[in-house]
């Protein structure tokens, strides 16, 4: 590849890589500052180096973000041949060994762990469902909506932002109802519409949700700043988020 070619396939990977989510905090790994490098030779063999910060992060957690970047970088055209490595953390071994591999979570660890973590993963989904739904009723109710008229609005009907694409997105990926003629409010785990009886009790839980996700990406940004004081590749610097981004 000629210079030109490669500077961009490593944008494009950049860019892929913004598509990997930590999977608690609901936000790229790139935004968080977790990409410490990513490079690309001229035959198309590519390197990511991933940070966490700190030493015991999740194993689970942290095995979901390697995974999930080697395929968005395997999948990349001129990509020939891919390295995902999670630096300075206790499993790394682990980790670093069973997603070159293949293997998955439970042979990645074995005798450790007795499951794949999908149903992690659908967990944490169902939490940024949540959370959302506070990101977009919150502007909703600020400008003067009562909360029971949300009950009757559909998604369509919302007024078109990043957080409400983010919804739909998350609520896609869980299989539940995403188009414009779905409930702004339904539960997070069946897709059924919230009903009068449970709003105030779910309005509650997708607030404190909210707060709980946006706390622990804080806290997770400061331990980053303090562990290596240096921005990631492809990390915005205008961090913590803004409540659009958000």
């Amino acid at each position: 590849m000629t210079a030109p070619v490669t500077s961009a396939l490593r944008e494009r990977l950049l860019a892929a890589l913004e598509t990997v989510r930590d999977p608690e905090l609901d936000e790229p790994i790139t935004s968080l500052g977790f990409v410490a490098s990513c490079t690309v030779s001229a035959d198309g063999y590519a390197h990511v180096r991933l940070r966490l910060p700190t030493y015991f992060c999740a194993p689970n957690f942290a095995y979901l973000m390697v995974a999930d970047a080697y395929d968005a970088v395997s999948a990349q055209a001129g990509v020939r041949s891919t390295s995902v490595v999670l630096e300075d953390h206790f499993a790394s071994d682990a980790i670093n060994g069973g997603v070159a591999a293949q293997a998955g979570f439970v042979r990645s660890f074995d005798g450790e762990a007795i499951a794949e973590l999908d149903q992690l993963r659908a967990d944490f989904l169902r939490k940024a469902v949540m959370a959302g739904t506070d990101q977009v009723c919150r502007p909703l109710l600020a400008a003067g909506a009562d909360p029971a008229a949300l009950l009757a609005m559909t998604l369509g009907e919302v007024p078109p932002s990043r957080a409400l694409s983010r919804l739909r997105e998350r609520r896609a990926e869980l299989g539940l109802p995403a188009g414009d003629d779905a409930p702004l409010l339904v539960n997070a785990s069946t897709g059924a519409p919230v009903g009068v009886d449970t709003l105030h009790a779910h309005m509650r839980r997708a607030r404190v949700t909210r707060i709980s996700i946006e706390a622990n990406s804080g806290i997770c940004r400061g331990m980053l700043r303090h562990r290596y004081n240096t921005p990631g590749q492809g990390e915005t610097l205008l961090s913590p988020a803004s409540e659009e981004d958000r």
